[in-house]
């Protein structure tokens, strides 16, 4: 595992755990590579919980048992950097966006990425759902994607969203984007948007949601909230690479198509500029 993704493997799954089980998950989170130094039996104390469960929520978070969970903490194990100030909020807000992008590897499938760009460069059109503080993401991914030459909608309200993916056409796709996954008004586009047959795409933080059940493919990626309110500050950051990511992707298999719509955007751009 690289660098982080021992911390946004167990993120990305948390929200589908049971009390005891998302208790384990904490203290893998908080522990950090301090893993490395506690038993089975620490961790089930410090978790309020049996050894048993531990061993049942590494399997899980994805880990084979809670032996190889303690080896991907021992990867991660610090080179002689200095302890982060967590009293210092331009320091933590760093720590946790480079954690959130350091994770992505381990969160995100390139298949996935593949399969979701193939859809959106094929899609007859590409309805964008978010709204709140992942509202400028989808705003980043409507701009990114109309530039690329598609036919995006982006919505202003939740019910010309609703009614928007009503009426898709064939071979739609709804990119639906929530740090949670449980904004409902979010969801039920995401759910209209399926039940109207196009497919739809969650760019989300957690890998289990009331989002994630109506998607045809997940893209997991985000960090831990820093304070209550404030999650999007290192999801976003996330989010934005994912829909980059999605950029690229759709531009190398658009081919000349999308060089042409660049360049056209290029020109847009420049003529707003002194």
């Amino acid at each position: 595992m690289e660098q982080n993704s021992l911390a946004a493997t167990v993120r990305a799954r948390l929200s589908g755990l049971h009390d005891a089980e998302a208790r384990v998950a904490q203290v893998v989170l908080d522990q950090g590579v301090r893993l490395v130094h506690l038993s089975v039996n620490d961790v089930a104390k410090l978790a309020g919980t049996s050894a048993s469960t531990v061993v049942r929520s590494c399997r899980r978070l994805g880990f084979g048992g809670y032996q190889e969970l303690k080896i991907a903490a021992a990867r991660e194990a610090p080179t002689g950097a200095e302890p982060p100030d967590d009293l210092d909020p331009l320091a933590a807000t760093v720590r946790a966006a480079r954690e959130a992008l350091g994770g992505l590897s381990a969160t995100l499938s390139r298949a996935d990425l593949r399969a979701v760009a193939e859809a959106i460069g094929g899609a007859s059109r590409v309805l964008l759902a978010a709204t709140g503080l992942s509202g400028a993401t989808a705003t980043d991914a409507a701009y990114r994607l109309r530039a690329l030459g598609l036919p995006v909608d982006l919505p202003p309200d939740p019910l010309t969203a609703h009614l928007a993916a009503e009426l898709l056409p064939d071979q739609a796709v709804c990119l639906a984007i929530s740090h949670s996954g449980a904004t409902r008004s979010t969801v039920e586009t995401a759910r209209r948007a399926r039940a109207a047959g196009a497919r739809v795409v969650a760019v989300t933080s957690y890998a289990s949601s009331p989002l994630t059940e109506e998607s045809t493919w997940v893209l997991v990626g985000g960090g831990q909230d820093l304070v209550f309110g404030m999650e999007a500050v290192a999801s976003r950051l996330a989010h934005l690479t994912i829909v980059d990511t999605l950029s690229m992707i759709v531009l190398a298999l658009r081919g000349g198509a999308a060089e042409r719509a660049v360049s056209a955007s290029a020109e847009v751009t420049a003529s707003h500029s002194y």
